[in-house]
Formats: structure tokens, sequence, C-alpha cells
């Protein structure tokens, strides 16, 4: 008997991941805040619910992908208060990695499954399906969980218990972090002197420097496109979780410290919503 999957969060990535999901098992059951975000994805013929709960009493499987902690725990303790038992769970938000192991544990304790799963690859590896997936959890829980990883990601990982997926995306968060300062930097030095920016990228793109940020990033800065694939304000909610987990283990990391204050002051001029690599304005204006 085919099991019944839900889908909660409709945001930049997950109405793209919940498409996949529901264009290949033909039955998701979705919540999100702003129900306009589920239209399409209803249209298509997924069952819309009113609560993250009603997801839960409906659904086998639960994949969510929400904003922030705060949102995390809101939804989990939403659905904890239904019968879980015999059903999994897996967080795909980016989150505290503190969190999870709490959620999983509460969720353990009432028989239920769960696995921390965050994603790399913003909004193209989201429509893709080629996103990269870090698991944390159950070995058995992680291989229920596959023929589902399988369609919206390319590169699936399963790190060691529930955390190590939040871990190891701080880990990708913080490396984001410096490739992106250097990416803004490159491009907006090459422009002030007097470059052709698209030649520039696809030659340093061919060497040392190349990276799937420069690919992916650079033509968008270069044409003026600003829309998130990933937005300010959540990389920046990513790098204090970052920045805290650091001190936690006795780590000082600087160039963290630095990109964080950068994109803070994006955020607070007004620029939260958009993509990551609007920093190269932000560089061009100091």
């Amino acid at each position: 008997m085919e099991e019944r999957i839900g889908f909660i969060g409709l945001g930049v990535m997950g109405r793209s991941m919940a498409h996949l999901l529901l264009a290949k098992f033909k039955n998701l059951n979705i919540y999100s805040r702003t129900k306009e975000k589920a239209l399409p994805l209803i249209e298509e013929g997924a069952t819309w619910y009113a609560s993250a709960k009603e997801v839960a009493e409906n659904s086998d499987v639960v994949f969510t992908i929400v904003g922030y902690p705060k949102d995390v725990r809101e939804v989990y303790e939403s659905m904890m208060s239904v019968d879980v038992k015999g059903k999994l769970f897996v967080d795909m938000t980016t989150t505290e990695p503190s969190l999870e192991k709490e959620i999983g544990k509460a969720l353990g304790e009432k028989g239920a499954s769960f696995i921390d799963a965050p994603v790399s690859g913003g909004d193209k590896g989201a429509r893709e399906g080629t996103l990269s997936i870090m698991c944390g959890g159950e070995k058995e829980d992680v291989d229920r969980a596959m023929k589902y990883f399988l369609v919206m990601g390319k590169t699936i990982e399963h790190l060691g218990p529930v955390g190590s997926g939040q871990h190891t995306k701080m880990a990708n968060q913080i490396l984001i972090s410096g490739t992106m300062i250097g990416l803004c930097e490159s491009l907006v030095y090459a422009k002030k002197a007097g470059l052709d920016l698209m030649q520039v990228i696809s030659t340093l793109s061919k060497g040392a420097a190349g990276c799937w940020s420069l690919d992916n990033y650079g033509p968008r800065i270069v044409n003026g496109d600003f829309n998130p694939g990933f937005m300010v304000k959540h990389f920046v909610k990513d790098m204090k979780i970052a920045i805290d987990e650091s001190r936690k283990m006795g780590l000082c990391l600087k160039g963290l410290d630095l990109v964080e204050r950068l994109y803070e002051e994006m955020e607070k001029e007004g620029e939260g919503n958009l993509g990551t690599h609007a920093l190269y304005n932000a560089i061009g204006r100091l």
C-alpha cells in the first residue's frame, strides 16, 4: 500500500520540491500559512488541509521546510498533538541542531521516526530535483525516505544521528558565506576595472576559481536579477545559528562574523527578501 505523503511549507524551495513529489507519487497532502501559495499544487491534484496537525493526521510520511526555528517548533508541537505512532517526519528546514535533537527525541517517545534533512542547491536545484540532501537519523528511517529524497535531490548523504544533517548544513553555509563575498567582491572589482563581466565569469569558471555560485549567481548579477534563489533574511538566520554553534565548540570564525554583519546591514536596509547574491550591490555601495 502506498504511503500517504504530507508536505508543509511552500516557499521558494518547498513549492518546487512538493511539485516533484506530487508529479511522481500522485498523492500529496499540503499546508502553508498562505493558501495562495498552494493553489498551483491544488490545481495539480494535491489535497489542502487547514493546519499542519491535519496533514499529520492524514499522512504516513511528512516533510517540512519552513522559515525559522520558532516555525519549526510551532509546526512540530502542533503535529505531535495527534497520534503519530509509525509515522516518519522529515524536517528539511535549515535550523538549530539542538532543536532537531529535541524534536527527534519527543517523536521517538510517541513511536514516530524523525530525520533532519536540510538541503543545498537553491531554487534551481529545487526545481530540477538536483538538491544535495544532508540526513541525520537512523539508517532504516533514511532508507524509508530514500525514494522521496531521490525525487528531490541528486546527492543524498546519511551523515550520522539526528542533528548531523544540520551540522553539515552549517558547514555548507559557512563555505557559502565565504564564496559569496568572494564572488561579489570579484565582480565589483572587475566592473570597476572596465571589464566585460560575462567574459570574466566565463574565463574564471574554467580555472581554480570556478564554482557553483559563480556559474549560477554570476550571470544573475550581470543581468541585474536579484530575485531570491535563497533570501538574505534566511541566510542571516543560518549564519547566526552557525556562529552560535561555533561558539559552543570554542571556535571563533572571523570570516563568518564579517559576512554575517554585511548581510545583517542589508536586512536593516530593507533588502531581506532579495537573493543572497544582492550582496554585490551592498559591496558596491561601500
